[in-house]
């Protein structure tokens, strides 16, 4: 008979795990559409979103189940996901965006300087005040596993993986900076989507004018209300065709490009262009704007952005099984370092978004491009409104363009800066 390791998890079929964790998106999404008082008053507070991140991670910190030996993350990421973002970029009003204006790409790369410079700031700080936290000798320096969160932060996995090849770190110091990764990161978009139901206030003082993604969402809730009718199994199918055709069709262009790029230009590897997975959101997302100005837009009127939120808050749930909530316990003064980088980060965003009027939206958009990606971004944009989904989808590939780049400026700094 096998030996179970010690350290196993509970439930280690992948088919249980994913029955628990659509279980749990029922019952987040039952309860919020709620009309009990009790549960009014919850998500008034609690944002459904932020539950579909952290109770998974409850699950993982309890070994109920493992995140590190599922591979469903790995299937919604590379499968779900390109799709999801076919359908999610499908009714896209293209014109409607570009009168969004340039303060999108502005607060992106606000938030971009924000890591760049966080990360040596962050390192400073905690150097006068406990340098042992951060000091540490060859793999195990602290600020070469600080380079691998810059290119997460800027661009996504890709990004991080090359910082680790790239600035050495060793494995347990990966480790923990993972964990700080996701944690602080979370702990931040938390914040996001509970005030993205309150960015009104936040607009007022910065003094901001949001007319323009106002008449976004009202121009798309207009085409979405003529378009909209009872779906048919016709329409079902042909949008699931749609999403996971273009998906199979973006896996296809990604196999030829990346490998093409990795032995012809192994140069542009620093800014991510030969990882597969960079070409696969760049094709799924390219191709589903191209089918937003053909007669497939239509097929919004059947639901093509449910059906691509569902698959979303599926990866959703997938992200929030690989943290640990315990392990903030590990080593906490690496977690004060994160705290003060992301603050860093924040506070230039808010910094700038005052200086030019700009609304929260864009804060939030520009922070979680950089932050999380296109796994996270449009869900933040969804927090304000399912149409705006698409403008978190296009900054976040332009993140992972730009992740390496900027991970390596911010590696080196922290390295001249490290005690």
């Amino acid at each position: 008979m096998e030996e179970v390791a010690v350290d196993a998890p509970l439930i280690t079929n992948d088919a249980v795990v994913m029955g628990l964790l659509m279980a749990t998106l029922a019952l987040i999404f039952v309860t919020s559409s709620s009309d009990q008082p009790f549960w009014k008053k919850f998500y008034t507070y609690i944002p459904s979103l932020l539950l579909c991140y952290f109770i998974p991670s409850l699950y993982n910190s309890l070994g109920l189940i493992s995140g590190e030996s599922s591979n469903l993350y790995f299937v919604a990421s590379r499968y779900l996901l390109p799709a999801s973002l076919v359908l999610l970029t499908l009714s896209i009003d293209v014109k409607g965006l570009m009168k969004l204006g340039p303060k999108a790409l502005v607060m992106f790369f606000a938030g971009t300087i924000g890591i760049v410079l966080g990360g040596p700031i962050a390192l400073l700080i905690m150097s006068s005040i406990a340098p042992e936290i951060v000091g540490g000798v060859g793999p195990d320096a602290v600020w070469r596993g600080m380079a691998t969160i810059a290119g997460s932060w800027i661009g996504g996995g890709a990004n991080q993986a090359a910082m680790l090849e790239v600035f050495g770190a060793s494995n347990s110091l990966f480790s923990i900076m993972v964990t700080i990764d996701v944690i602080v990161a979370n702990i931040w978009m938390g914040f996001l989507l509970f005030w993205a139901g309150r960015s009104e206030k936040i607009d007022k003082i910065f003094k901001a004018d949001a007319s323009a993604i106002d008449e976004v969402r009202t121009r798309i809730e207009n085409y979405r209300l003529s378009i909209s009718r009872l779906p048919s199994l016709g329409d079902t199918m042909g949008i699931l065709g749609i999403g996971f055709g273009v998906t199979g069709l973006a896996h296809l262009g990604a196999d030829f490009i990346a490998p093409w790029i990795a032995i012809n230009a192994p140069r542009l590897e620093e800014f991510s262009l030969t990882s597969g997975f960079f070409w696969i959101v760049v094709i799924a997302t390219t191709l589903g704007l191209c089918l937003s100005l053909t007669r497939a837009r239509k097929l919004e009127g059947a639901g093509a952005s449910r059906l691509g939120s569902v698959m979303i808050y599926v990866l959703v749930a997938t992200i929030g099984m690989q943290m640990d909530v315990t392990q903030i316990w590990s080593n906490p003064g690496l977690f004060f370092v994160g705290i003060i980088w992301m603050l860093v980060h924040i506070t230039i965003l808010l910094l700038v978004a005052k200086l030019i009027r700009a609304p929260f939206f864009f804060v939030a958009i520009g922070s979680q491009a950089n932050v999380g990606g296109a796994a996270s971004a449009p869900i933040v944009a969804s927090a304000f409104h399912p149409a705006l989904a698409p403008v978190g989808v296009l900054l976040a590939v332009l993140g992972y363009a730009l992740g390496t780049y900027g991970a390596l400026i911010c590696g080196y700094l922290m390295q001249a800066v490290a005690p």
